[in-house]
């Protein structure tokens, strides 16, 4: 079901005790060691650390069309939510480790000091993932800088004409996010006498919800996790747990695998949030950090990623609705038409676009991601460090080159990447036609419907 809002105020939820003045990079931000290893609880700036100089810094060059004919004019754009507070579940076992290190934690360093004399746990599970400031700024900033990158496009004359639409999932940090991608827009062009609706629609944007085999065969299934249970359980875990404990001066039975999971959310979510290197950072070395960030890229390859097919044939709803939209824009440009979709925002979650980008065959390994192949998966390109920060977002791009060439780009946290199945020639811009013909089977096939049903048992 679809419903449609009016743009009126961003509503946040801020803890009054924790509002920060967020470090900009003349205050030399003191970057954590370990912060490329956040996996999606990364910052937008570690995938694009040219952000940190300026914010609204953009590059056309890299968009680099065959000629100088080629005029873009259709733009979907799928976003993540900025950054959040923890969930519910996160915050509590933040707390549970928290009190632990609190009462039992022995060592001498200073760090743990500060800690234990300093540092408060302000985490609570009523913040339960809701849009922090950041994540606010995150999405004004990447409105603005899609403008300069595509003025065509993303103009006032657009927004005001209702060129340009908006589809959000119906989660609070999601809405929020919509809402604060508009304010970009609004606030740069001082906006004040107009409004512009956005719409919740909940079956494309988290079709994982809605999708029964899905939900039924792997996401409440605990047997289709036995390669992530199995990792959290070997060597390499149980090294990192090890580590975590000498460093405090507690028991090893004391640190559990969720143990070094609050620990290692607690550093990212500092920094995220608070732009400081937590003294929770300490407890990880680099080579700590390599392996929880793989025990992450495990859960999501077998979650949302390529561990199984439904994974990505989940998202067949959300894949069907973009290529309908692209071939409606292609349509209404060769008729000489008005694009009544000049272009079209949906925000949603990192589970909303894993799914899609797996279905488009992007950043698949030879081999799988299991629990006995770590290390000689160094060089992965399933990394959800680089693929998935908060803000990531996944761009489709129509350009008529004239002549009847259209041309389909795609970039990834504002970078080009290139269809997986079409050649390096093809690269930084490829044919509508081509780019159809290498995802033909989807396009045929790829049923919502189909896919998600339950198989039955033979009688």
């Amino acid at each position: 079901m679809t419903f449609f809002w009016k743009f009126t105020v961003i509503h946040v939820l801020i803890i009054p005790c924790c509002v920060v003045n967020y470090v900009t990079p003349e205050d030399n931000l003191d970057i954590p060691s370990i912060a490329k290893y956040f996996n999606t609880k990364g910052r937008y700036e570690e995938v694009n650390p040219h952000l940190l100089k300026d914010i609204l810094a953009v590059n056309r060059s890299i968009l680099q069309p065959p000629s100088a004919q080629c005029q873009p004019f259709h733009l979907t754009a799928i976003i993540r939510h900025g950054t959040r507070y923890p969930t519910s579940k996160n915050a509590k076992e933040m707390q549970q480790l928290y009190n632990m290190v609190l009462h039992n934690a022995t060592g001498e360093e200073s760090w743990l000091r500060e800690i234990q004399s300093q540092w408060r746990m302000w985490y609570t599970e009523d913040m339960d993932g809701r849009l922090v400031q950041k994540g606010v700024e995150e999405l004004t900033h990447l409105a603005i800088r899609l403008s300069k990158l595509f003025p065509s496009l993303i103009s006032e004359e657009k927004l005001r004409g209702g060129y340009i639409k908006f589809i959000t999932s119906s989660k609070h940090r999601c809405v929020n996010s919509t809402l604060s991608f508009k304010a970009g827009l609004t606030e740069l062009w001082a906006i004040t006498d107009q409004d512009f609706d956005h719409a919740i629609n909940d079956s494309v944007m988290r079709f994982f919800d809605h999708c029964t085999r899905y939900v039924q065969e792997v996401d409440n299934n605990s047997s289709a996790l036995s390669e992530i249970n199995k990792f959290r359980q070997g060597p390499e875990m149980r090294r990192v747990t090890e580590k975590i404990a000498d460093r405090l001066g507690v028991q090893y039975s004391l640190i559990t695998q969720d143990m070094a999971d609050a620990a290692f959310y607690l550093c990212a979510y500092e920094f995220a949030i608070k732009a400081v290197n937590s003294p929770w950072c300490q407890l990880f070395d680099e080579e700590d950090a390599k392996v929880i960030e793989y025990a992450s890229d495990l859960r999501e390859y077998w979650k949302r990623g390529y561990g199984y097919d439904i994974n990505s044939k989940s998202s067949c709803i959300l894949f069907h609705d973009v290529f309908n939209r692209l071939n409606k824009a292609a349509s209404e440009n060769k008729s000489g038409q008005q694009v009544t979709e000049a272009v079209t925002v949906q925000v949603g979650h990192a589970d909303t676009l894993l799914p899609l980008l797996t279905l488009l065959g992007f950043f698949k390994d030879n081999v799988s991601l299991n629990s006995s192949n770590y290390a000689t998966q160094t060089q992965r390109s399933f990394r959800t460090s680089h693929m998935l920060p908060y803000a990531a977002n996944l761009l489709l791009v129509l350009y008529d080159c004239g002549a009847g060439d259209l041309r389909l780009q795609a970039l990834l946290n504002e970078k080009p990447v290139t269809f997986p199945g079409l050649s390096d020639q093809q690269a930084s811009m490829s044919r509508y036609e081509d780019v159809k013909e290498n995802y033909s089977e989807l396009l045929q096939g790829c049923d919502f419907e189909t896919e998600c049903q339950l198989f039955k048992s033979p009688a």
